[in-house]
């Protein structure tokens, strides 16, 4: 079975391809480039890998929550290429997709171990959720997706987080001071932005399981439903 998984929900930008029993992918940061580069990394990824698109049995894209402009880019281009070769789609989460490679990578190992995914979504707020490990070693939310003052994660959290807890995502540096109680790996995260490579993993056992959709119905997640046009300078 042949997947592809392309995202451009965050400043990377990245394509992961299943293919004949081998992975490739292709992962840049390339914040405001994402149209101009998300088709041409998946022309790369399928010529590298001796097949077209049309080979595929489905389809992953990073749905969101994120940069408002590139979940589109990568929700708009997903449906593209699925509508040209009659391919289911699902949708994988950015929170949940930088949860599962906190695991891929080995920062969590089993059960027994959480983690928080919190990106920065700017006017002062995070977008954020609380992941553990199912028995198919997939990622799985404990809670809704939410947008928040990254003061009020602690509170929120605490009926729910009681194992040893990893974060990932930009918001840790953002606002390391209000977040600090809840961290347990010191310092930055290594893990700051979502990978196709690791919607591939969630996306694979998803449309396996039956619930891809067609290419019409693959729909972005915001999280927040409006946008403050009051941005400061330089960022989205």
């Amino acid at each position: 079975m042949n997947y592809l998984a392309i995202d451009a929900s965050t400043e990377a930008c990245s394509v992961a391809l299943q293919a004949n029993g081998k992975i490739y992918s292709r992962y840049d940061l390339c914040p405001q480039s994402h149209s101009l580069q998300l088709l041409p990394m998946v022309d790369e990824l399928l010529a590298e890998a001796g097949i077209k698109i049309s080979q595929c049995d489905g389809l992953i894209f990073g749905r969101g929550p994120g940069s408002f402009t590139g979940v589109r880019i990568g929700v708009g281009v997903a449906q593209g290429l699925a509508f040209a070769a009659d391919l289911p789609v699902f949708g994988v989460s950015s929170l949940q997709a930088m949860a599962q490679l906190a695991y891929m990578e080995g920062k969590v190992g089993d059960e027994s171990s959480g983690v928080i995914a919190a990106i920065d979504a700017r006017m002062g707020e995070i977008y954020n959720c609380y992941f553990t490990l199912d028995k198919n070693n997939i990622m799985q939310p404990q809670c809704a997706e939410t947008v928040i003052a990254p003061e009020q994660l602690a509170q929120n959290l605490s009926e729910i987080v009681n194992k040893t807890e990893y974060g990932v995502g930009t918001a840790w540096d953002a606002y390391e001071k209000q977040l600090s109680p809840l961290k347990s790996n010191d310092g930055t995260p290594e893990i700051l932005f979502p990978s196709a490579e690791a919607m591939l993993a969630i996306g694979i056992v998803s449309l396996e399981q039956g619930k891809g959709v067609a290419a019409e119905e693959a729909q972005p997640v915001y999280v927040r439903d409006t946008v403050s046009w009051k941005k400061l300078p330089g960022r989205e």
